[in-house]
């Protein structure tokens, strides 16, 4: 009967524990994740049309402020620490003026790595690490 009450008063703890994010917090990721090779080729001059191809859609119109675009997107580890980075690209007529800002540089290909061992991610095929490793 006593090893029997261990193992219950184990699972209950493990199932407490579980629930309260001790064990594991899931980093949550919300707006656009922009990549660094994309935002380096904007360029003063650019339509509309060619940064949607570049950086996508902003979350979010502003009717206010239609000269403008702001790719906003956060990060959060823990339940206090929340990050928020804003990069905004100003247009002149249909073309970009300029862009100020920041964002977090190359988060997608990190979130990626870091689900794959969860298994959210299908696992790399032996194809594709001998195409990485340059076969």
């Amino acid at each position: 009967m006593f090893p029997m009450r261990k193992a219950f008063l184990f699972v209950l703890a493990a199932v407490l524990l579980s629930g309260c994010n001790i064990i594991y917090r899931a980093p949550v990721y919300q707006g656009n994740l922009l990549e660094t090779k994309n935002v380096e080729q904007l360029q003063v001059g650019m339509t509309r049309q060619q940064v949607d191809g570049l950086l996508g859609t902003p979350p979010v119109a502003d009717p206010f402020h239609n000269n403008r675009w702001d790719y906003v997107a956060s990060e959060r580890y823990e339940r206090k620490k929340t990050e928020i980075k804003i990069l905004t690209v100003y247009f002149d007529g249909d073309a970009v003026s300029k862009w100020e800002g920041e964002y977090f540089p190359d988060h997608n290909a990190a979130l990626q790595v870091q689900s794959r061992k969860f298994g959210n991610l299908p696992r790399e095929t032996e194809k594709e690490k001998a195409k990485k490793r340059g076969r």
